[in-house]
């Protein structure tokens, strides 16, 4: 039987992936890590250990003593939030990855870390984007993320550790609010549509990235870390696709259900990130190794959020 130690857990993929994991595997299995210890009343059901994702000898004695198999490593800083303090946003990110990467490699654990389509820049194919481009990241996040597939390589094929990761991007969710990343109006759009039925954006209109709606991005996590490791190819990270639309687009679906809703448009620091992000994600590589594939359309997300949102 797995073990799970979850760093993170309080996060926008978090909870949600917690939750999952717990109806997989049963709860006396996951084991939930916040670095906020207040973030313990959101796990009522399993145990909470408040940890620092950058105290590697901490992860070490958590992994020995509550016998851990896998991690599911999620703790980080995202782009937006992490363009306030550079520095402490790579300490954090790129601290933490390595000290699960030693555990893993110490005690032979099976490691979930996901990257982005931050990993990206200027001078990747914005349309299609496919699995291996040329990539400059344009925010300290996006390097932390691509140094961060590195490393991961290394571990796998110098010490055969089995670590998995996909790209994610833009992720929607009503169950917990955004982290601070530059996709985050994609979410906060559907708060301020049913609190105040208007948004400000603080992206142009005409903005396409890439989404995923949260059921498929937890889905896409437990299914890689469940496939057969022979069929796991790429050691880096996965290509993952949801659907891509623009901020003019998602309006129009939200008008089908509130037609009196109006968006408004102050676009700033976020949007020069978002110029340099893919417009759409080639995810053939994940398709064909561990047959991925998305359910949620545009529509579907829209009528799910106004549904569940609060």
């Amino acid at each position: 039987m797995e073990k799970i130690l979850i760093t993170g857990a309080a996060g926008q993929l978090g909870v949600e992936l917690t939750n999952a994991l717990i109806s997989k595997y049963g709860a006396n299995n996951i084991l939930a890590s916040d670095i906020n210890a207040k973030s313990a009343e959101k796990f009522q059901s399993i145990k909470f250990i408040p940890l620092d994702a950058t105290d590697t000898k901490r992860i070490a004695e958590i992994v020995a003593s509550e016998h851990i198999t896998q991690i599911y490593h999620l703790a980080a800083i995202l782009s937006a939030k992490g363009e306030d303090n550079p520095l402490f946003t790579w300490e954090l990110n790129m601290k933490s990855l390595l000290g699960v990467l030693e555990a893993a490699k110490n005690y032979n654990l099976k490691v979930f870390w996901p990257s982005s389509i931050a990993v990206f820049g200027k001078d990747t194919p914005r349309e299609n984007t496919p699995q291996n481009p040329p990539a400059i990241p344009s925010t300290v996040y996006g390097i932390s993320k691509q140094a961060g597939e590195q490393w991961c390589n290394y571990y796998a094929e110098k010490f055969n550790v089995d670590i998995r990761s996909v790209r994610y991007p833009g992720l929607i969710s009503y169950s917990a609010p955004p982290g601070g990343g530059t996709t985050d109006y994609a979410v906060e759009i559907f708060y301020e549509a049913k609190e105040k039925n208007e948004y400000n954006c603080f992206l142009k209109a005409d903005t396409r990235l890439p989404m995923m709606y949260m059921p498929d991005a937890v889905r896409a996590a437990i299914e890689l870390m469940s496939a057969p490791a022979s069929r796991i190819k790429t050691r880096t990270s996965y290509n993952v696709a949801g659907v891509s639309f623009t901020p003019d687009e998602l309006t129009k679906e939200l008008k089908g259900h509130l037609p009196e809703f109006k968006i408004s448009y102050t676009p700033d620091f976020r949007q020069k990130i978002a110029d340099s992000w893919p417009t759409s994600i080639n995810d053939q590589v994940a398709k064909t190794e561990w047959e991925w594939t998305p359910k949620y359309n545009l529509a579907r997300i829209t009528e799910d959020m106004l549904k569940n949102i609060k």
